[in-house]
């Protein structure tokens, strides 16, 4: 969004006066995905499979929590809401991961930030396993949280920010359920390992420290993201010419953090929005997923099998969901999509929550569903409304404080639950009514989601233009051999010392060449 857009009266009339007529679908052909899908280069798959493996796997080692509830229960001699907090302090303290390698990320570069978290996931999830009291394992999980919060700014640019236009609506859904995607598996081996082996829940732990050395193999041979490249080289040819005209700040560091002030000066009301937003749509996935396993095994009495049958079917379809409207949203736009999603999944509460039998397989897919379809266009709507400068910062930093206004969800679910007792197994364990718990907090986060979109921003049509335009004659400007670091600076000299952190930085470049 251009800088300035809500900061006056009359701004702000006109802004509020057009929320319906901003819901009008693109002018786009709808393209056939496959023809989409060929036009990306092997740099850009090779960058898109290594940041969608980094979030799926931080995804997979957050769930080991959430799947193995009752396990840890057990172990330690607590009550499910305690284990809960397993959770929670993760999910609050993804926020400062998310300031911390959010800034390194924007200034130098979205690699080794990506590297080093993945690293703290070898040992944090080696520790988890070695814990002993539920001290212990808070403490553990507490610095997964920074670690976690630290991956997904430095993955979403990754994965996204070099992608062709066409292409982003698409995989930005497909990359966001890199998070169904670990759920899924989490939820395959703990099947798999948790029943079957002698150390129980601690093996499913210790398995989530192998595959992290895969990903920061791969993404280790992989090169920087083409548009840090050339937002680098831009920025050292500012701070160079800065030097030579006698400025105090020609130092490639001040000019970051001159860029960085400015566009949090002029962002800051979209900040706060994103915060909100993101709120919302992380309590949607959270209120649905993390104690649904528990539900399924304490008040439905399902066994290991069944539950797990029903949590990878329900993930499968947050992974078709997320892939579909993602694509759509191209087309139809961002938030009309994501508002559509939010009617249809607050219609299916009831079917996701009533059956007592294995008919929870269809309920759980097609919730799951639009609970992934309405994150689909998440990632790239958030790469859309953020200042380039600062681009993997606020992406980072709204999805994890976002986490951060969620992040009791669990705990919430589980304590009111109690309040709600159902008669004892069998075997005389206590049950919990946490199915209706979990129909009341989804309908309130399926309202608030739609109420936020509605009079949220979007990229406005002429942006989408602009952008699809430049992305492409970028990669032509790569192809005939002109260097990144020739169209970086060959952007700074066409925008001057003074410019702004705005959009149109390929645009530049584009006009230059042309």
């Amino acid at each position: 969004m251009a800088a300035g857009w809500f900061y006056s009266p009359a701004q702000i009339i006109r802004y509020f006066a057009t929320r319906v007529t901003s819901l009008s679908p693109p002018q786009n052909k709808l393209l056939n995905p496959v023809t989409i899908l060929r036009e990306l280069t092997s740099h850009q798959w090779l960058m898109f499979a290594a940041g969608f493996a980094g979030w799926t796997w931080d995804s997979f080692d957050f769930f080991t929590v959430s799947m193995t509830i009752t396990e840890l229960s057990e172990a330690f001699d607590v009550s499910y809401s305690d284990v809960s907090w397993g959770m929670t302090v993760t999910l609050m303290l993804r926020s400062v991961g998310a300031v911390i390698f959010g800034i390194l990320a924007d200034r130098y570069g979205r690699k080794w930030p990506m590297i080093i978290n993945l690293f703290l996931f070898i040992v944090l999830e080696l520790c988890s396993g070695f814990c002993n009291t539920l001290p212990q394992f808070l403490g553990v999980r507490s610095l997964y949280g920074i670690a976690m919060g630290g991956l997904f700014g430095p993955a979403a640019a990754t994965a996204l920010e070099d992608l062709p236009y066409e292409a982003r609506g698409l995989l930005s859904g497909l990359f966001e359920m890199g998070y169904a995607t670990g759920f899924l598996l989490a939820a395959a081996f703990y099947r798999a390992l948790v029943p079957t082996t002698s150390h129980g829940w601690r093996s499913l732990f210790w398995f989530g420290a192998g595959p992290p050395i895969l990903i920061i193999l791969f993404r280790w041979y992989l090169p920087e993201t083409n548009h840090f490249q050339v937002m680098k080289a831009e920025r050292e040819a500012r701070a160079k010419a800065a030097a030579e005209d006698g400025h105090t700040q020609g130092k490639d560091f001040r000019v970051f953090v001159r860029d960085a002030g400015r566009a949090l000066r002029d962002n800051w009301v979209l900040f706060i929005y994103l915060i909100v937003l993101m709120t919302g749509f992380n309590s949607c996935s959270h209120g649905s997923q993390d104690f649904f396993p528990t539900f399924l095994k304490d008040q439905v009495q399902m066994d290991a099998t069944q539950t797990t049958v029903i949590t990878v079917v329900g993930q499968i379809g947050a992974l078709i969901g997320g892939c579909t409207i993602g694509y759509i949203s191209t087309f139809f736009g961002r938030r009309l999509t994501m508002m559509i999603s939010c009617v249809l999944g607050g219609a299916i509460i009831p079917a996701y929550v009533l059956p007592r039998s294995m008919s929870l397989v269809a309920c759980a897919f097609f919730e799951q569903f639009f609970v992934g379809g309405v994150w689909g266009p998440i990632p790239i709507h958030l790469l859309e409304l953020s200042p380039i400068a600062l681009r993997s910062l606020m992406v980072g930093l709204t999805y994890q404080l976002g986490n951060l206004g969620s992040s009791a969800s669990a705990t919430i679910q589980s304590i009111i639950g109690e309040r709600f007792p159902l008669p004892p197994s069998p075997s005389g364990e206590k049950r919990f009514d946490y199915g209706k718990v979990i129909a009341i907090f989804m309908g309130a986060v399926w309202a608030f989601i739609l109420f936020f979109l509605f009079w949220g921003p979007e990229m406005p049509q002429e942006e989408r233009d602009e952008e699809a335009e430049a992305a492409l004659r970028l990669e032509q400007l790569r192809a005939s051999g002109v260097s990144l670091a020739d169209i970086g600076e060959q952007q700074f000299r066409g925008k001057g010392i003074e410019r702004s952190s705005s959009r149109d930085e390929e645009k530049a470049v584009v006009e230059h060449y042309n």
